[in-house]
Formats: structure tokens, C-alpha cells, sequence
């Protein structure tokens, strides 16, 4: 089973509630509309790619589903159990750095980056 994280590209003053209500749309099939990636998106995703790829490199990947889901204003991750902490950790800081608002799959918690709480 694998530790499902997702990262989301949200207007200034979103929600928690608001990410939430975004994941369910994303997740019964809702279009993510025909607009560019979010700049924000494209840059967490070069920049934890960078680090651990998402395209197979025989082996040692964080990933449990490669490539990672892209899509104009999220990526989703999904990570296998036994990945180490400092993926978490990247993933976390990446996110602040890149103001993604971050949602846990598992219990449906939604962290807004630091520049967000320090506002």
C-alpha cells in the first residue's frame, strides 16, 4: 500500500476546504479546465524529479507509481511505504518553497505552506 500525498496550486486566501473540494472533483473525474500548469506545479515538479526521478531508473525510487500524475494545478504522489523520511521532508519543503498547498490521502489533512501561516 503506498503513503499518497498531493500537492495543489490554489489562489491566494484558498481554503483547506477549498483544496479538499478540489481533490473531490479531481478524483470523480473532474476536468482540470484548459488552462496552462500553474508555474508553481511545473516548478516543485522539476525540482523533486530532479532529486528522486519519476521515470524508471532500475530501481531505489521513492515512488510507488511512475510517472507522477501531472496536472495543470497538482501532482499527486505516491509513495512506497518503506520510503525514508527525508522524501517527506523534501516534499514538505519543496511545497513551502513553491507555495503548493500540501493534502494527505490518508486522513485528509491539508497543510499550507509557511509563507501562508507567517501572513
Amino acid at each position: 500500500m503506498s503513503f499518497d500525498l498531493s500537492v495543489w496550486a490554489v489562489p491566494a486566501g484558498a481554503t483547506p476546504d477549498d483544496v479538499r473540494a478540489a481533490v473531490r472533483q479531481c478524483r470523480e473525474g473532474g476536468r482540470h479546465g484548459d488552462r496552462h500548469p500553474d508555474p508553481r506545479v511545473v516548478a516543485f515538479y522539476r525540482a523533486i524529479t530532479a532529486t528522486y526521478p519519476d521515470r524508471p531508473t532500475g530501481g531505489g525510487t521513492p515512488w510507488a507509481t511512475l510517472p507522477l500524475h501531472t496536472a495543470n494545478d497538482h501532482i499527486e504522489l505516491y509513495l512506497v511505504p518503506t520510503c525514508a523520511d527525508q522524501v517527506l521532508l523534501d516534499i514538505e519543503r519543496l511545497a513551502g518553497e513553491h507555495d503548493l498547498m500540501l493534502f494527505d490521502a490518508q486522513d485528509g489533512s491539508v497543510y499550507p505552506p509557511p509563507s501562508r501561516l507567517a501572513r
